[in-house]
């Protein structure tokens, strides 16, 4: 099992926020929290799920894609989410900038990959517990990629070998980890 954060993922649940935010009360808003509204494109959840699915399966069939698409692809969000004009894609860059300085902060990635460190020692210990009950020899190493907050626009469904899990799941569903993951060996 080998877990990791996804750089795209990552800016992807940090544009819904975005983009949820402005429809929400404050006791509601997640973060990040932006004072000035984005425009996004009228049919955004629609577009949000489909690229959410075009970028894990390309995560899922080889993790280098996702720096690829983060860095030499960055302006595919763009396209496909925002609004095409000169305010938006300064919204957009502005967004891109205020992501990539959190990310790589001590409290971006590094935050993120270390929170789930020993549980995540726990997981590997019932699912490899799971996999001898039932006599299931692995065919590959099991990737999960961890993320941020939720991802409540698109389905983060697990796929073989592959799974995207928010850090919460980690905290307050461990108990249903191990079940949710088990369709990843099939």
């Amino acid at each position: 099992m080998k877990t990791d954060t996804s750089f795209t993922l990552n800016f992807m649940i940090y544009i819904q926020n975005i983009f949820l935010n402005q429809s929400r009360s404050e006791e509601e808003l997640r973060f990040p929290y932006l004072s000035t509204r984005i425009a996004f494109k009228e049919d955004f959840e629609l577009r949000y799920k489909k690229l959410w699915n075009e970028v894990s399966q390309r995560i899922t069939s080889d993790v280098r894609n996702d720096l690829k698409i983060f860095y030499e692809e960055k302006d595919l969000l763009y396209q496909k989410l925002f609004e095409n004009n000169a305010d938006s894609l300064a919204g957009y860059n502005e967004v891109y900038k205020t992501f990539q300085v959190w990310w790589d902060s001590f409290a971006g990635r590094f935050s993120v990959e270390r929170s789930t460190n020993n549980i995540g020692q726990n997981l590997y210990v019932e699912l490899v517990n799971y996999l001898k009950k039932n006599e299931i020899e692995p065919q590959r190493q099991l990737s999960i990629s961890i993320i941020y907050d939720e991802c409540l626009l698109a389905n983060a469904e697990v796929s073989s070998y592959f799974a995207v899990l928010p850090i919460r799941d980690f905290f307050f569903k461990f108990e249903e980890l191990v079940p949710k993951l088990k369709g990843c060996f099939y």
